[in-house]
């Protein structure tokens, strides 16, 4: 018990990033510190996957149980139960996605269970352990958010039209192009029922609740999640920073995630402050859809008939062109000693196990050097 804990204790001196934390939050959009990659930053992309980690870990998969589709632990054992008792944190609130499309009754009625319209999907976190509040260089509040799981999740990711984002008022009075996002995951995230909010109002009220608690102190809002859980990460960074005047930094930090939205939607982000860390495995399909990327800039720059130009630039009237958000850190399998030499299928690339192992042993682009085992020195799992 006492080794562990020197061992805890001399891994957080090794890995204070109180000095630059701003930094690794991506104030500077993390130039410099992707490639090579940073060791504290590897650091800070791991602790925030294993928040991720415990999403998956504490959702009830089993259609058959009368708990289907919640949290199998209380909010007070959560963090002991997936193995963060020792992060500092202290878990808030749970969070939970609902679906707005409206199912027919004997489909509904059919499928029982495995319809709920509404499930589980994350939870916020604060750090209030002053060792770990010291080492940040703040406090740091943590929303994370686990990956699809139910049929009307899966049903909701292939929604993939883009939709206006509603009450805009930044844009109210703008002509032309505006922000759009995917129609599925702003259901998913905007969609609520008669006695359960919306996820949307959900964060309304929590994050409120702690900027108002925490006010006077630094503090750091890092928004984390999987696949799916990413595309609702960079939702949710954004809607808090469109409701709330005063707001600390606001970063995202996904794994896997799909495209969001268009080009408007990206600059808004842009416009915002909103930092967003994209980390992307080459092999990963997922990453590269839904929808097709084009600049309208570059589109005259293109090697073909002048009709498919002209297919391009009017794709935006057809809500299908996306636009990629952020930063991105690639990864890839094949420099990596997890997957080396072995077979993979699509599953497996997209898998949020597989990210977290190749961000451990990435070392830079041009490197097939192994980082792991200076993770695993560290005491970080």
């Amino acid at each position: 018990m006492h080794s562990a804990v020197r061992l805890r204790i001399n891994a957080m001196k090794r890995n204070n990033v109180a000095h630059k934390w701003t930094e690794y939050q991506g104030i500077q959009n993390w130039d410099g510190l992707l490639d090579p990659l940073d060791h504290h930053l590897r650091m800070e992309i791991l602790r925030y996957g294993r928040f991720v980690e415990a999403a998956y870990n504490s959702f009830q998969y089993d259609v058959d149980s009368p708990f289907y589709a919640t949290c199998r632990h209380s909010k007070s054992s959560l963090m002991n139960r997936t193995g963060l008792s020792q992060t500092g944190y202290r878990l808030t609130k749970y969070l939970r996605a609902t679906s707005g499309l409206e199912l027919p009754h004997w489909i509904k009625k059919a499928a029982n269970t495995a319809m709920n319209r509404s499930s589980w999907i994350g939870y916020v976190a604060v750090c209030e352990d002053k060792k770990e509040i010291a080492r940040l260089g703040r406090r740091d509040i943590v929303i994370a958010y686990r990956g699809t799981a139910t049929c009307l999740e899966w049903i909701e990711n292939l929604r993939v039209p883009l939709t206006e984002l509603p009450n805009n008022d930044s844009y109210s009075g703008q002509v032309g192009p505006r922000p759009m996002v995917e129609t599925g995951f702003l259901s998913l995230y905007s969609s609520g029922t008669v006695g359960l909010p919306s996820l949307k109002q959900t964060i309304h009220e929590e994050v409120s609740r702690l900027l108002h608690s925490y006010a006077r102190e630094p503090l750091s809002l890092t928004i984390t999640g999987h696949s799916l859980g990413a595309a609702l990460a960079i939702l949710t960074a954004y809607d808090i920073k469109v409701t709330f005047e005063r707001v600390p930094l606001v970063t995202v930090v996904s794994f896997g995630g799909p495209r969001v939205g268009n080009k408007d939607f990206r600059r808004s982000l842009d416009e915002q402050g909103t930092k967003v860390l994209r980390i992307v495995n080459s092999d990963d399909i997922v990453t590269k859809v839904p929808g097709f990327v084009v600049d309208d800039d570059n589109v005259e720059a293109l090697s073909c008939p002048w009709w498919i130009k002209q297919c391009m630039m009017n794709m935006q009237s057809q809500y299908w062109l996306y636009s990629e958000v952020g930063k991105e850190l690639k990864v890839n399998n094949k420099k990596s000693w997890y997957v080396n030499g072995g077979i993979m299928n699509m599953g497996m690339h997209h898998d949020l196990k597989t990210y977290l192992h190749l961000v451990e042993g990435f070392v830079s682009s041009n490197s097939t050097l192994d980082g792991s085992t200076k993770a695993v020195a560290d005491g970080y799992f």
